[in-house]
């Protein structure tokens, strides 16, 4: 059984004011591809993105930031070791920190094995994949085709309450229907649209939103559950007057916007 939440419950509305009340800093390592998109969703809700993989940088950042995301996809540019510096550096500092396990049961070794020691060693506040990703990242079997899930989200929620009471993170799992678990309680968030999935940096920026939530120090759960929230209705909103992906794109920005009041 699972728990619906969606705006305007204030379990949501409450924990986006959080964020645009505190205007935190969020440091975040992602693939060049999508670092436009998410640097622009936490703008709007707020928050003030830093992106890159700097190696001068990467410490102080995830230092000093109020939450950081680490996107496996950064790979495509930064070294593993790079990324587990920025880990170590969240973990060390008590910063709350977001994994995102792209390509995590895609059959790429190096993703599977650092998110493995990730997890081991710098254990992240939540943890955000598709379907295939969080089965195969808990150790279920599951294929990604390419950064595309192959499993439903709702396939994946008894594996995600696995991994949640094995690593102490929270567990979301991105579909039509999203659900997030600390292992114990379930919420499911519906809403959004099909188009986030035909948007190249969609479920990436969820990653970056759900670091911005976090970093206030609003529950993990609340803050998890909020971030998926504050994206549906801003997707769903937006879905109503966009002509296609293109200007849908764009007006998911301007949704967040206009929810958050920036």
């Amino acid at each position: 059984m699972s728990t619906q939440i969606r705006w305007p419950d204030p379990y949501v509305t409450q924990a986006l004011e959080a964020v645009t009340g505190a205007s935190p800093l969020v440091f975040g390592l992602t693939n060049y591809i999508t670092a436009g998109l998410n640097a622009n969703m936490v703008l709007a809700v707020g928050a003030s993105p830093a992106i890159g993989g700097n190696p001068a940088a990467v410490k102080p950042l995830a230092t000093a930031a109020g939450g950081v995301w680490i996107n496996l996809a950064a790979m495509v540019t930064d070294s593993p070791e790079l990324l587990r510096e920025a880990a170590r550096a969240a973990h060390e500092a008590g910063t709350r920190w977001v994994l995102d396990p792209v390509t995590v049961g895609a059959g790429i070794p190096v993703s599977d094995d650092l998110a493995a020691d990730l997890l081991r060693d710098t254990p992240p506040t939540a943890i955000r994949g598709n379907a295939s990703e969080i089965i195969a990242l808990a150790g279920g079997l599951a294929s990604s085709k390419g950064v595309d899930s192959t499993a439903t989200s709702e396939e994946a929620v008894p594996l995600a309450k696995v991994l949640a009471r094995r690593t102490g993170a929270v567990v979301a799992v991105s579909g039509p229907t999203d659900y997030v678990t600390d292992g114990t309680e379930v919420v499911a968030v519906p809403g959004g649209h099909r188009w986030l999935t035909r948007v190249t940096g969609a479920g990436c920026s969820l990653g970056a939103l759900v670091a911005a939530f976090l970093a206030p120090g609003t529950d993990p759960l609340r803050a998890t559950v909020a971030a998926h929230a504050v994206l549906a209705e801003a997707a769903g909103r937006a879905a109503e007057t966009a002509r296609g992906t293109g200007t849908f794109a764009a007006s998911v920005l301007d949704e967040l916007s206009l929810l958050s009041g920036i």
